[in-house]
């Protein structure tokens, strides 16, 4: 392996950066949801334990959306640095969406997001509680123009091809939009990132209460966690169903790859496997551990039904599909498996674990609980706050993955979309340099959040304080920072 080739360099590079970068985007997308929740609840009760919670959790989605902003303006940079090729191949239709996201979601979001931030006791309540909706609806419309993008390259639709054959050009931009990838994606994307969030808030609601602090507040935030995170891992479920349908339909090569099956099957022999060994080469299996019709299942909703295998699909793209790429990837278009496999694995585990956790945990903290939780049991409750963030990460591991050897599907190969002219020697400088950058924003990030969760929510008036219905907009206190 050449360590200076600058394909391999380019693409652990984006790699890295971009699995960085999506450490916050779920969060924000989440986060923004609980923090319009609770100021939502404070408007509608005026109770100022739902205020408190709001300016609490809002700190900790600000300090996450300005990191998550830090982070990103690099990854658009990557395209012309170190994938040039790719580019000028796609930009036509690529940068279209990506224009919408920063001229339209992202510039809608953040004048929003300033106006809840600076508008407290300058707005009235009414307004200032629409400004956070429409944060929250700024930044999911962002999230689809992304995803948007990125189906492009799954399953590329809405172009044609120029008249010397050497470039993609916008033919139907909504065509684009409406891509079927980018339809499911974006509903699986969300349901993600609210079950990241709500195992932040469970893990912040936890710590509080395993300490038997801030009580009042903390129970009902530790309650809006667990049901969010059983809700959202149902929506989590339902949408990947219809993602893998799509999948299958798009990207048949992905769906055996992530059951690493070499030939093809119908019902009971299309099985799923839950450990699989195979051969060195990678061209079938040795051993596995299966459960009969369940994959036939998932690809087609029919336990009949039959799914591609790995050598069929290779045969297939050699000979009738994308002969023209096949001496460059020497007849075999199939992703590294180990990668695929497991991937797709950890992700549905990590996201099980986490929703099992929180039916524990609403079962244990139930009003007629005869035992009070067990210090073990708030440990258990704060640790598990990465499990979702885990299984999106290997989730776009296995989606990013499963496309290869493809930067778009069907069109261009990964290696060639890198740049031609950048030296290995430049990229692995710009590797090191933005890891380093990176560990030390991730120190201040989690810093910033650990240093906000101690320090916890405000305290609630006392017995003899006036109550906060009593009291004018002027007189209540409702800043942010």
């Amino acid at each position: 392996m050449d360590f200076l080739d600058p394909l391999l360099l380019a693409r652990w590079q984006f790699g890295l950066t971009t699995l960085y970068h999506f450490i916050f985007v779920p969060l924000t997308l989440g986060m923004s949801l609980f923090v319009a929740i609770f100021q939502t609840m404070w408007f509608r009760t005026a109770d100022v334990k739902w205020l408190h919670l709001t300016r609490f959790f809002g700190k900790i989605f600000l300090i996450n959306f300005a990191m998550g902003i830090v982070t990103g303006i690099v990854q658009e940079f990557q395209f012309g640095m170190n994938w040039s090729s790719y580019s000028r191949f796609v930009g036509d239709v690529f940068g279209a969406p990506l224009a919408f996201e920063g001229l339209m979601a992202f510039f809608f979001e953040a004048t929003f997001i300033g106006l809840w931030i600076f508008g407290w006791n300058r707005l009235p309540r009414g307004i200032h509680l629409a400004t956070i909706w429409i944060t929250v609806f700024g930044t999911w419309l962002s999230a689809y123009f992304i995803l948007a993008a990125n189906a492009f390259m799954q399953n590329p639709v809405g172009y044609r091809m120029s008249t010397e054959g050497h470039r993609a050009e916008m033919a139907d931009f909504g065509a684009v939009l409406t891509n079927p990838v980018a339809l499911t994606q974006f509903p699986h994307t969300i349901f993600s990132a609210i079950m990241f969030a709500a195992g932040v808030m469970i893990a912040v609601a936890a710590w509080h209460l395993s300490r038997r602090q801030h009580d009042e507040m903390m129970r009902p935030a530790l309650k809006l966690g667990l049901w969010s995170m059983i809700i959202a891992f149902a929506g989590v479920a339902l949408s990947g169903d219809q993602l893998g349908l799509v999948m299958v339909e798009t990207q048949p090569m992905k769906m055996a790859a992530a059951e690493a099956m070499f030939n093809s099957a119908c019902g009971a022999d299309a099985s799923f496997s839950l450990f699989s060994i195979g051969t060195p080469d990678g061209t079938s299996e040795i051993w596995s551990l299966r459960v009969p019709y369940l994959l036939a299942f998932l690809s087609t909703h029919d336990f009949n039904g039959c799914v591609e295998g790995i050598n069929d699909l290779n045969l297939q793209y050699t000979t009738e599909l994308f002969p023209q790429f096949a001496d460059q990837v020497d007849g075999n278009f199939a992703p590294i498996l180990w990668v695929t496999y497991w991937s797709f694995r950890w992700m549905m585990g990590f996201g099980g674990l986490a929703a099992l956790i929180a039916v524990v945990g609403l079962w244990v903290t139930r009003k007629n609980a005869k035992r009070p939780v067990a210090g073990w049991m708030w440990k258990i409750a704060i640790w598990q706050a990465p499990l979702a963030l885990l299984g999106i990460l290997v989730g776009w591991i296995f989606t990013e993955m499963g496309r290869q050897p493809w930067i778009v599907f069907g069109l261009m190969l990964t290696e060639d979309g890198v740049s031609p002219s950048v030296p290995g020697w430049s990229v692995l400088i710009s590797l090191v340099a933005f890891t380093l950058i990176y560990l030390i924003l991730a120190v201040v990030e989690f810093g910033l959040i650990f240093k906000t969760v101690k320090t916890g929510p405000d305290p609630l008036p006392g017995p003899d304080d006036p109550q906060p219905s009593e009291l004018s907009i002027d007189e209540t206190p409702t800043t942010v920072y």
